[in-house]
């Protein structure tokens, strides 16, 4: 973990936490995730006993309250975890990044629900999907048409959402929808913890480039019934709910890919040393190294900012701008690494049987989901001058 040592020189606790959790979440990704990568791809799932023995290894949820389930270590920490596993399996990752941004949000607001939610995620016991996105439009977030009418004691739910992450395989989905269509904007819009296995929803899936063993789809609600404590928070407040869990899960995302594009770069280095041409290794030969000398120095700089972004967030203060650099910055750095480490292994590396393009094709949604680039340096702009930097 990239932080501070005490002033005598030797690690701090907290360095000593994070060197531990480093060397647990290292181990396990490398005996038990690596090897199946490809597999996981191919089977289009990932399988629910891993998920519940990362639950066991205390790899899910690592920040969050220890009275509901996980460690209370912060959020760098989880990016420790986040950036470990997906070095192994950036597919798998999307647990951790799920489980971290709902979780959070649920904790924040949900009160008894998260009590009787957030232990079964860090147990990987539950997945809970993330409902924001509609056909519309992913990134005018706030102008959502999804309906949640007030019927009784309760709510109604009707539309679609669409573009979600490990919808087949989730047993709930946290979504967020117009509770008052007389309010424009953000300020009508509220969140809901809904299981999916309710009478009046359905599921579709995509055929994606990459991500195979996350799965991405669209769930359609029929008018579907949901009780009043299904709800999360007041209503009014899910926007700025999820704007804040973003704040957080883009930072997280940044690793996420940085992790698959340390694993392409390190596989390289070795094959530098090993393959030879004209009668000495290609590392002997500046074309070769030096765009890996680029590459590596362009990953430390992603990985710090994303740790700063982190390290912000467990002081409590300011990261909105960051995170949005995080998020544009970081997997872009991220595929051109990849993509470069391909290219280098000549032949070889277009072959499926390396998995440097797997995690091109999966770092490559990552430059879409969550918001693109464009919106993150939209965000980055408002931050420094205000709202005159927005749209209309």
């Amino acid at each position: 973990m990239p932080d501070s040592e005490g002033t005598s020189g030797r690690p701090t606790p907290e360095q000593d936490v994070g060197d531990a959790v480093r060397d647990a979440a290292r181990t396990f990704a490398a005996g038990e995730l690596a090897p199946g990568y490809a597999a996981r791809e191919r089977l289009g799932r990932i399988e629910r006993e891993l998920i519940v023995r990362m639950g066991e290894l205390g790899l899910i949820g690592v920040e969050l309250p220890e009275h509901l389930g996980g460690l209370g270590l912060g959020a760098r920490v989880a990016g420790i975890i986040m950036e470990e596993v997906a070095r192994a399996d950036m597919n798998v990752a999307y647990v951790q990044l799920l489980a971290s941004l709902t979780g959070s949000m649920l904790a924040a607001s949900a009160g008894e629900l998260a009590e009787e939610v957030v232990p079964a995620i860090c147990r990987g016991d539950s997945l809970v999907a993330l409902g924001l996105t509609e056909p519309r439009g992913g990134s005018d977030a706030a102008h959502l048409s999804f309906r949640a009418e007030r019927r009784g004691g309760g709510y109604h739910l009707s539309g679609e959402k669409t573009s979600i992450s490990l919808i087949g395989q989730a047993d709930r989905i946290l979504l967020f929808a117009r509770t008052d269509p007389g309010v424009p904007g953000a300020g009508g819009v509220s969140a809901f913890l809904v299981p999916l296995d309710q009478e009046g929803i359905t599921r579709t899936a995509f055929d994606d480039v990459g991500s195979g063993a996350v799965g991405r789809g669209s769930v359609f609600f029929d008018g579907v019934a949901v009780p009043e404590r299904w709800r999360v928070g007041p209503e009014g407040e899910g926007f700025r709910q999820v704007m804040r869990g973003f704040d957080y899960s883009r930072a997280l995302i940044g690793l996420q890919c940085l992790g698959a594009a340390a694993a392409s770069l390190e596989e390289t280095w070795q094959y530098v040393t090993e393959r030879e041409a004209f009668g000495a290794p290609i590392a002997r030969y500046q074309g070769v190294t030096e765009p890996l000398a680029e590459s590596e120095t362009w990953l430390r700089a992603a990985r710090l900012l994303c740790y700063e972004t982190l390290a912000r967030r467990d002081r409590g203060e300011p990261h909105t701008a960051e995170a949005a650099m995080c998020k544009w910055w970081a997997p872009k750095v991220a595929f051109e690494t990849v993509h470069r480490c391909l290219l280098t292994h000549g032949h070889g590396g277009y072959s499926k049987e390396l998995p440097h393009q797997q995690r091109l094709r999966d770092i490559l949604g990552l430059q879409i989901g969550d918001g693109t680039a464009q919106i993150q340096k939209m965000i980055i702009a408002r931050e420094k001058v205000g709202r005159v930097a927005v749209p209309y």
